[in-house]
């Protein structure tokens, strides 16, 4: 697929608008596909078949949602390599990442890994599975959106993901590699190619510092730097990016309700999306901790921040940046009792049964020790990307 370019190759890194992309060496023995020429697209909302429901002669001859103009190429195909092989170690013999460095959480299954930033960052895509599940971890440092999506079954083929070195509002564009259809990742929808319309299923995964990861999962799983690529994990190939005024790869108009990088937690309850700014739930926090509650798409949703991750994309080394926090969206409810959330100097409890959350959503002291919350899907997510996706979000705490 031909989009607008925008690439400047100097001493063997592509310089994109000034900004030095990642991984653009590809593996030696890794063909970089050529690339595609079907036609792109803007993000339609109307409800659209699952990968699994899709068929051959439904995919015949699908029209692209996207327009080709609104795609910027940068790479070529699978010049950012994504992971294919993921290996990992356990918590106890993690070494290398700093207590308070940023990975992606999940759990499933009775199952928990963590994929460091330091590393998708690196990658942006990892074909996976936990708890018996495929999934595609996914990251865009661009955007810093980290979104995790089962990979499904199409006419009898397990889908696998790569990057398609192309971009739609600066957010990385990955590929399936049965179809070579195009899926944005924000949306987790096919916009041009034989699964054009179809939705991805999102999974719950988090932001959280490795330190809050593995005091909620001892017994949990960290991906490894044994990736088969020779990467500077651990240094951020976009320094001070955090700092930077707009988008790097969109010329469209920015929502001025908030700063273009400004970190949100995007939440989705049906049709109805709210972004929670984290320079808001910082202003409310009390000591080191925020716990907000709001009614999103007729649904209770509590948001839980706490201080101390710190950024993966602002100083040099990712263990020197600066503290962000971490959010995370959920249901205040335990078996069928509604609890009210309220934060205190020493963490968040709630107000029925004196029982503290950690902000993964679990119970670690109390009454309820050992309860979780229902995640609410949610991304983590720069302000210009969630609302160039979703012009109608709503903002919390904006007056």
């Amino acid at each position: 697929m031909r989009g607008n370019r925008a690439v400047v190759a100097v001493g063997g890194l592509v310089l994109a608008g000034g900004l030095a992309v990642a991984g653009l060496a590809s593996r030696p023995d890794r063909a970089v596909e050529p690339e595609r020429t079907e036609s792109e697209t803007p993000i339609a909302d109307e409800p659209s078949a699952t990968a699994e429901e899709a068929t051959t002669a439904e995919r015949a001859e699908p029209s692209p949602i996207v327009d080709p103009s609104e795609f910027t190429q940068v790479l070529p195909p699978d010049a950012i390599p994504a992971i294919d092989e993921p290996v990992f170690a356990h918590v106890e013999a993690t070494t290398e990442l700093a207590l308070q460095e940023p990975v992606l959480a999940i759990a499933r299954g009775g199952g928990a890994k963590a994929y460091p930033l330091r590393i998708m960052m690196w990658h942006e895509v990892v074909n996976d599975e936990i708890g018996g599940v495929p999934v595609a971890v996914t990251y865009c440092p661009l955007c810093n959106t980290g979104i995790a999506f089962r990979r499904p079954v199409v006419d009898g083929e397990l889908l696998d993901f790569g990057t398609s070195g192309s971009l739609y509002h600066s957010n990385l564009v990955m590929y399936d590699r049965q179809t070579e259809s195009y899926w944005p990742q924000a949306t987790g929808q096919a916009v041009a190619g034989p699964l054009t319309g179809t939705r991805l299923e999102f999974l719950p995964i988090q932001i959280v510092a490795f330190a809050d990861f593995a005091a909620a999962h001892p017994d949990g799983l960290v991906l490894t730097e044994d990736t088969g690529f020779a990467r500077s994990y651990g240094t951020n190939p976009y320094v001070n990016y955090d700092g930077g005024a707009g988008p790097t790869f969109d010329n469209g108009k920015v929502d001025p309700r908030l700063p273009a990088r400004e970190r949100v937690l995007g939440v989705a309850v049906g049709d109805e999306r709210l972004a929670f700014p984290y320079s808001e739930l910082r202003d409310r926090a009390v000591g080191d901790w925020s716990a907000v509650g709001e009614r999103i798409g007729g649904e209770s949703v509590v948001v839980l921040w706490k201080q101390g991750t710190v950024s993966a994309l602002d100083a040099p080394l990712i263990a020197d940046s600066r503290a962000v926090g971490a959010a995370g969206a959920f249901s205040p409810e335990v078996e069928d009792r509604k609890l009210t959330l309220e934060a205190r100097a020493d963490g968040v409890f709630d107000v029925q049964t004196g029982s503290r959350w950690d902000v993964l959503g679990r119970a670690v002291e109390g009454p309820l020790a050992g309860a979780e919350l229902a995640r609410v899907i949610a991304t983590d997510s720069y302000w210009f990307d969630w609302a160039a996706f979703f012009p109608s979000t709503g903002v919390f705490g904006l007056k």
